[in-house]
């Protein structure tokens, strides 16, 4: 089911600093910020050659990184995505397992322009899951 790690993503409280911590300290090429109201979050990815790692601000005080940071004040690793090639077959055979699809259980289009779906991470031994369709 599962494909490549797609990225890691790392909530961070102050996203114009974490951008220039990578491009600048770290030398790695970074996206322009992109702006994800219907999840609540402005992301930069951070390019890699063998995948990318998205650094996560919250939009809002209603945002899931915002209560994320409350208890991480200084960021952390957030989620791990991985693709799959059929997001609803994905979901109905995880859903048939036992796994909890978070949120209504229908995808939403994420960062990249596909369809997205998160995994509760007591089911994955504490790791929030994404998957996204390729």
């Amino acid at each position: 089911m599962l494909g490549r790690v797609n990225h890691i993503a790392i909530a961070v409280p102050n996203l114009t600093a974490a951008t220039a911590s990578y491009r600048d300290t770290l030398g790695a090429a970074v996206s322009q910020p992109q702006v994800l109201p219907d999840h609540g979050v402005t992301v930069v990815f951070v390019e890699l050659p063998n995948t990318k790692v998205e650094l996560l601000e919250p939009l809002g005080e209603a945002s899931p990184i915002a209560a994320f940071l409350e208890k991480n004040p200084s960021g952390g690793m957030h989620h791990i995505c991985y693709e799959v090639d059929d997001i609803l077959a994905a979901r109905d055979e995880l859903a048939a397992s036992g796994a909890r699809v978070l949120g209504s259980g229908e995808p939403k289009i994420g960062a990249h322009g596909k369809p997205v779906l998160f995994l509760h991470p007591k089911d994955f031994f504490g790791t929030l899951i994404e998957l996204e369709q390729v």
